[in-house]
């Protein structure tokens, strides 16, 4: 930093560079000049004038014509000063920082056997897969894990960030995992919930993928939503593929699993459908990102009251030497 008496602190350049603090009393040093108007209305023209005879008339030019304005220089200087230590200089550095709430998410997909039909491309399992890529590229900062169910149900990836090993596990889904035929939504959904429960946090979404014929397991999906309710976990639940001469859906039984778990149900008929669900699951679902605003305030007031001072006393001092007693007006 300058020494408080360099005459840097006094160029436009430096006090554009400030943040006023009380700006009004920038406005004032334009009413110094009053000052004078008063003092010769009120004090000079009523005194009276002695006449001083030099003996040189040009050294009377030189000296009288230029030193008798050093006094009120200084003192005009000095006021201003005044008033910009009380306009408070600052110098303000602002920093900001982001903070992230990740939201909690358990991905169940359905790879029991009815998930092979080709009403979608390749097949409903693998164009679920192909959308569950998209998804996850999507997400910022976000835990998500993967459950699988048939008619038993497993978690096969914990909540992560690591978002390549999560596709890792991804690509070795099929539906030769789980051997037992059937589709447990009821248990599939319980597995997410032991995932979820126990983590801190408010934002917990569970994501069920499947064709909706629950006929397996032994909890009923509908008291494993109210159950996944009582945690504070939002359940989102997607019907993928419509009905076929070989295979049934269910869409009651999804519908009101999302209604009892504060979710959205969706249908998703084809590949397009299904990947549109997942962009509007990822608009609700939104990461929750806070703002901390830090302002770093530095005040020169002092500088300026230094200068003040300093001019003030030159004033001073020129008035009580012949400069003020010779020379006066």
């Amino acid at each position: 930093m300058w020494d408080w008496f360099s005459i840097d602190w006094l160029t436009p350049q430096t006090l554009r560079s400030f943040v006023w603090a009380d700006r009004i009393y920038l406005y004032a040093i334009a009413g110094i000049p009053f000052l004078f108007l008063l003092r010769w209305l009120f004090y000079n023209r009523g005194q009276q004038k002695l006449g001083l005879s030099l003996s040189n008339p040009q050294l009377k030019t030189r000296l009288v014509s230029y030193l008798r304005f050093l006094p009120p220089l200084f003192f005009v200087l000095g006021i201003a000063c005044v008033l910009l230590s009380l306009a408070r200089p600052q110098r303000v550095k602002e920093s900001k920082e982001q903070f992230s709430e990740g939201i909690d998410i358990m991905l169940a997909m359905d790879i029991s056997e009815s998930m092979l039909e080709k009403d979608l491309n390749p097949n409903r399992l693998d164009a679920a897969k192909n959308v569950a890529r998209e998804f996850i590229k999507g997400r910022f900062q976000d835990r998500i894990g993967l459950v699988i169910f048939a008619a038993d149900s497993y978690s096969i990836c914990p909540l992560t960030t690591d978002y390549e090993m999560l596709n890792e596990y991804l690509n070795e889904i099929n539906s030769g995992m789980i051997q037992t035929s059937g589709t447990a939504i009821g248990s599939a959904l319980a597995t997410c919930i032991n995932r979820l429960r126990d983590v801190p946090g408010n934002s917990k979404v569970a994501i069920i993928l499947s064709d909706g014929d629950n006929t397996a397991g032994t909890l009923d999906p509908l008291t494993a939503a109210d159950l996944a309710k009582s945690f504070g976990i939002k359940v989102y639940t997607i019907l993928v593929g419509r009905d076929s001469q070989n295979v049934k859906v269910d869409e009651s039984t999804l519908k009101k699993i999302a209604q009892e778990g504060n979710g959205q149900f969706f249908t998703a008929t084809d590949n397009q459908t299904l990947k549109n669900i997942f962009v509007q699951i990822n608009r609700l679902e939104k990461v929750k990102i806070k703002d901390s605003v830090y302002r770093d305030v530095e005040d020169f007031y002092y500088i300026y009251l230094n200068w003040a001072v300093a001019f003030l006393l030159t004033a001073f001092f020129f008035k009580n030497t012949f400069v003020g007693n010779i020379l006066e007006d």
